[in-house]
């Protein structure tokens, strides 16, 4: 099979492929060609001579003694070492002899099943190429036209070559996508479905779509000084960040915040009007508690294990501490980890952060 290395690099540069894979697809479908026209138990191997781009396929059998008891059951694979001795007197016994096969005349039969083969293994190189792309992208933001919303509400999004979709659940309360619309979101998963092939599913409420639109917005975090440590959020409520500085001369808060809240409200813009409190993040626990219960002012945290801690506070501050609904003291334990038990100063237990919505809100979102 003649310039069959002109074929493989006309394919790799079409396709966007590399090369030396597109050569081992091809040698695997030549393989399968093989096997459906000259029989499925015999052993093939390809060779590609790059100096003269042609490719030969050969037939392997492997030399076994003259009473090996395979010779019974399986004399395609195994040839005895009398036999083989006419053919080759210098062969022993675990060799295997090769017999090249004529490629140049095989037929229109044989030429369809190879173009069928080719077509099949390069299709599934694609695939296997775009997956990983979009697998190591799992977390970071893209941009897509939205091409069709379902009778679910699943919006379907064209990101580059592939369609993407976001469920409804994953969409932010009160949003609406029409055709044409241009939306921002990250990618929450990557899978293979039989019937459809690649699915790509994209999030707005996730976690990792407030730190990649906090990244677009704040230079710091795009350069590394600032880090999100941990996010926290109720999709188009509330949310806390937690900012770490990796140099003493910037002010980790201050620069997500920007100037008269700049940076941190065309994140909130985005995000459909969800507010979003910013704290430093310490590898102290009850430092980083007492922080993710502002606007609360904090008298006390006792950590009472590795998942629970108790905050004592004022009467005053009660209804900061647990917010609207529950919502700041369920922001905080999202955000710091630890079950959030409140207690009043002179009183009883007056709330806990674990409770039923905690436990909804877990099953919902996940880790993203």
């Amino acid at each position: 099979m003649e310039r069959i290395v002109d074929i493989i690099e006309s394919i790799a540069n079409e396709k966007g492929l590399e090369i030396e894979d597109v050569k081992e697809r091809v040698k695997r479908a030549i393989v399968n060609t093989a096997k459906r026209i000259y029989g499925e138990n015999y052993e093939y191997d390809v060779t590609i001579d790059n100096t003269t781009k042609s490719l030969r396929l050969y037939q392997k059998i492997t030399i076994v003694a003259d009473d090996d008891e395979r010779l019974q059951e399986d004399n395609e694979h195994f040839l005895s070492l009398k036999e083989a001795k006419k053919i080759d007197s210098g062969v022993e016994i675990g060799d295997e002899l090769t017999y090249e096969l004529n490629t140049d005349n095989l037929g229109r039969t044989a030429a369809q099943t190879l173009y069928k083969e080719l077509e099949y293994h390069i299709q599934r190189l694609l695939e296997e190429k775009i997956f990983q792309k979009y697998q190591e992208m799992i977390g970071h933001m893209v941009f897509g036209t939205v091409t069709r919303v379902d009778n679910d509400e699943n919006t379907f999004i064209e990101i580059d070559e592939i369609r993407a979709v976001m469920p409804r659940k994953n969409r932010i309360k009160g949003e609406k996508f029409k055709v044409g619309n241009v939306v921002k979101a990250v990618i929450k998963g990557v899978y293979i479905d039989k019937s459809q092939g690649i699915k790509v599913e994209l999030s707005r409420t996730s976690p990792k779509f407030l730190e990649a639109l906090l990244k677009a917005e704040v230079p710091e975090i795009k350069d590394g000084l600032v880090l999100v440590a941990a996010s926290a959020r109720i999709p188009g409520e509330r949310a806390k960040v937690a900012l770490i500085s990796t140099t003493p001369n910037v002010d980790p808060v201050g620069a997500t915040v920007g100037t008269k809240g700049v940076r941190i409200n065309a994140v909130t813009k985005e995000l459909n009007g969800e507010n979003i409190d910013a704290i430093e993040f310490s590898s102290e626990p009850t430092i980083l508690i007492t922080r993710a219960m502002a606007p609360a002012i904090i008298s006390s945290v006792k950590i009472v294990d590795e998942k629970k801690a108790v905050v004592s506070i004022a009467t005053e501050q009660k209804s900061k501490a647990i917010g609207k609904s529950g919502i700041n003291i369920r922001l905080a334990s999202m955000l710091s980890g630890f079950e959030i038990e409140l207690v009043e100063i002179g009183g009883a237990k007056i709330g806990n952060s674990n409770d039923d919505t905690m436990k909804d809100l877990k099953a919902l979102f996940g880790d993203l």
